[in-house]
C-alpha cells in the first residue's frame, strides 16, 4: 500500500485596504475586524502518513495587504540571556513599539495640527514692523522744475515704527470649517484607539501561534521517538527471522517521514518566533521563552443582540466613522456658507518721523463687510464636492453597522464551533492512544504485521494535530470576539492570562536556539492537557520477547 499524505489548510479571506490611508483619512475608516476561518480540518487515510496542517499565519490573522502592524521599532540589542515573556509583557511591548500604532499616533497629531490651522482663520493676526530709511528724492520725476529751485531734496532720514492687525470677526464658512476639523480630530483619536485594539490582536495572534508551533514541535519529536522504536523492533524481529523485510522497510519509511515532519515543525517555530519578536519590538536574534500556556477555558454564552449593541457603543472604528460623517456634514455647511457675508476689522498704529526724537503718531482703523457676488462657480463646485463626500461617508457608516453585526455573529459562531472541536479532539486523542496501544500489543505478539501499528501511529499524529489546531482555534476565537465587540485591549489579557496558565520560571534547562522551552520527550503541554505520542517504552518491552504468541 503506497503511503499518501492528506492535508487541508486554513485560509483567511483577504480584506484589502491600506492601513496607513485608513489612519490618515478618517472618512475612510473601515472596521478592523477580520473574518478568520479558524476551523482546521485534517483528514488522513488509514494508510496515509500523518502530516502537519497549516495553521493560519500571523499575517493572515491580521489580514492586511500592507501591514505596519506586523512590524515594529526594535529596541536595544539582543542579549545572551533568555527572556521570560508573559502575554502581558508581550502586549505592553506591542503597545509601545509596534509600527502601526506609532503611525496612528502621528496621524492623530496631523489631525490636531489641521484643526489648529483652521482655527487660525478666526483668530486675530498681529504684526509689528520697524524701518529706518535714508532718502534723496528727485523732484524731476514728479514734474517739478522751477528756476532757482534744487532738482532734488535730501538726503534725509525717515524712521517708522508701527503695528498692524486684522481680525475676521464673523465668517460662517470659517466657523463650520473649524467644527469639521474638530470632528476630524475626534475621528483620528478613535482611529488611534482602534489601532491599539489591532495591536492587541496582532500580538495575541502571534503569541498563540508560537505556543501552537511549540506544541507541534514537541508532538512531532514524540512521534519521531515512536517511529524510531518501531523501526528498531522491526529490525530486531527481521534479524531473528520472525518478520519479513517489508516490515522493516515500512518502519524505515515511517521514520523518515517523521524526521521530515520534525524538521518542518522546527523551522516553522523559528520563523513564528521571529514574527512575534518583530510585532513587539524585540531584536530578531533575542532569545525568549513564552511563559503563558493559554489552556482551554470555555466562555459563558453571550446573547447576540446584547453583544451587537455593545459593539456599536464601544467599537472605536465605528465611533471614528460617525465622527467622520459629522465632519462631512459640517464641511457641506461650510461650502454653501461661502455665499454669506463676512465681517472683519483691520487697523494699524505707528510713529513716523525724520529722527527718533521727533516721531509722531499715526493710525488707521477700518471695518470691512465682504459680500460674495460672483466667484466663477467655485462655491457651487465646493458644495457638490462636499455633497458627494457626505453621501460616501453615510454609505460607509451604514455598511460598517451591518458588518459589525456580521463580525459579532461570526465570532460567536466560531467560538461555539471551536469549543465543540476541542471536546471532539480530546476524545479523538484518547481513542487514538487506545488504538496505538492495542496495535502494539498485537504486533509484539506476532498476530499482525507492523502496518497496523504504523496506521495507528499516523492516527495518533493526526489526533495530536487536531487537538493543537482546535485549541488554537478556540483561543483565537476569543481574541476575535473581544475585537468584534470593541473592547479588545481590556478583555484579551483576561482571556489569555487565566489563572493556572503560567509556567514556572526557567529552571536552568538549556533552551533551544530560539530560547524555547524544552519539554519532556513525548509531551506537548497545551494548558492542562498533554498531547503525547511517546510509546517507546512499551515498544522496547517487546524487544526482550520476540516469541510469537496467539490470541
Amino acid at each position: 500500500m503506497e503511503p499518501r499524505h492528506a492535508r487541508t489548510t486554513c485560509n483567511v479571506a483577504p480584506a484589502a485596504f491600506s492601513a496607513l490611508s485608513l489612519l490618515i483619512r478618517p472618512w475612510r475608516i473601515v472596521a478592523a475586524c477580520f473574518t478568520v476561518l479558524i476551523t482546521c480540518v485534517v483528514s488522513w487515510g488509514q494508510s496515509g502518513i500523518g502530516g502537519l496542517s497549516n495553521l493560519p499565519t500571523a499575517e493572515q490573522v491580521i489580514n492586511r495587504n500592507q501591514d505596519p502592524y506586523a512590524g515594529s521599532i526594535p529596541q536595544g540589542k539582543a542579549t545572551p540571556e533568555v527572556l521570560d515573556l508573559t502575554i502581558d509583557e508581550a502586549l505592553d511591548r506591542g503597545l509601545k513599539y509596534n509600527l502601526g500604532l506609532y503611525l496612528a499616533a502621528r496621524a492623530s497629531e496631523q489631525a490636531s495640527a489641521s484643526h489648529l490651522q483652521a482655527l487660525s482663520d478666526l483668530l486675530p493676526v498681529l504684526n509689528g514692523s520697524f524701518s529706518e530709511e535714508n532718502q534723496k528724492i528727485n523732484l524731476k520725476q514728479f514734474g517739478f522744475t522751477f528756476p532757482g529751485f534744487p532738482s532734488s531734496v535730501g538726503p534725509f532720514g525717515l524712521s517708522d515704527l508701527r503695528a498692524t492687525g486684522s481680525w475676521t470677526v464673523l465668517d460662517f464658512h470659517s466657523i463650520n470649517t473649524i467644527q469639521a476639523a474638530s470632528q476630524n480630530v475626534k475621528a483620528a483619536q478613535f482611529t488611534y484607539r482602534d489601532a491599539r485594539d489591532t495591536v492587541v490582536l496582532a500580538v495575541g495572534a502571534n503569541y498563540l501561534l508560537t505556543i501552537a508551533q511549540e506544541s507541534r514541535v514537541t508532538a512531532t519529536q514524540a512521534e519521531l521517538q515512536t517511529a524510531q522504536a518501531l523501526y528498531q523492533l522491526a529490525e530486531d524481529q527481521e534479524k531473528a527471522g520472525l518478520a519479513p523485510q517489508i516490515d522493516t522497510l515500512r518502519a524505515r519509511v515511517q521514520l523518515q517521514a517523521q524526521q521530515e515532519a520534525v524538521i518542518q515543525a522546527q523551522n516553522d517555530l523559528e520563523k513564528q518566533r521571529i514574527a512575534l519578536a518583530r510585532v513587539i519590538g524585540l531584536p530578531v536574534q533575542q532569545k525568549f521563552r513564552l511563559v503563558n500556556r493559554v489552556p482551554y477555558h470555555p466562555l459563558p454564552e453571550m446573547e447576540l443582540q446584547t453583544a451587537y449593541q455593545r459593539a456599536l457603543r464601544t467599537r472605536p472604528d465605528y465611533q471614528a466613522a460617525l465622527a467622520a460623517l459629522r465632519s462631512a456634514e459640517l464641511s457641506r455647511g461650510a461650502a454653501w456658507k461661502q455665499r454669506l457675508p463676512s465681517i472683519g476689522l483691520a487697523g494699524e498704529y505707528g510713529v513716523l518721523g525724520y529722527t527718533l526724537n521727533g516721531l509722531a503718531p499715526n493710525w488707521t482703523a477700518a471695518a470691512t463687510l465682504k459680500i460674495p457676488v460672483f466667484e466663477g462657480g467655485k462655491i457651487e463646485a465646493d458644495v457638490q464636492q462636499a455633497e458627494a463626500i457626505l453621501k460616501q461617508r453615510q454609505a460607509q457608516v451604514d455598511n460598517l453597522r451591518g458588518r459589525i453585526e456580521q463580525d459579532v455573529q461570526d465570532a460567536l459562531l466560531d467560538l461555539k464551533a471551536a469549543a465543540q472541536q476541542v471536546e471532539v479532539a480530546q476524545l479523538g486523542l484518547e481513542l487514538a492512544h487506545q488504538a496505538l496501544d492495542q496495535s502494539q500489543d498485537r504486533f509484539g505478539a506476532g498476530v499482525t504485521n507492523n502496518v497496523e501499528v504504523i496506521q495507528a501511529q499516523q492516527q495518533l499524529a493526526a489526533a495530536n494535530e487536531q487537538y493543537i489546531a482546535s485549541l488554537y482555534a478556540h483561543n483565537i476565537a476569543k481574541v476575535l470576539l473581544a475585537r468584534a465587540t470593541g473592547n479588545a485591549e481590556q478583555v484579551v489579557k483576561q482571556y489569555l492570562a487565566q489563572p493556572g496558565s503560567i509556567e514556572p520560571p526557567n529552571s536552568g534547562v538549556p533552551p533551544s536556539n530560539s530560547g524555547s522551552p524544552s519539554p519532556a520527550p513525548g509531551e506537548a503541554l497545551l494548558g492542562s492537557t498533554k498531547v503525547s505520542g511517546n510509546v517507546s517504552s512499551s515498544l522496547a518491552q517487546h524487544n526482550t520477547d520476540t516469541t510469537p504468541q496467539s490470541h
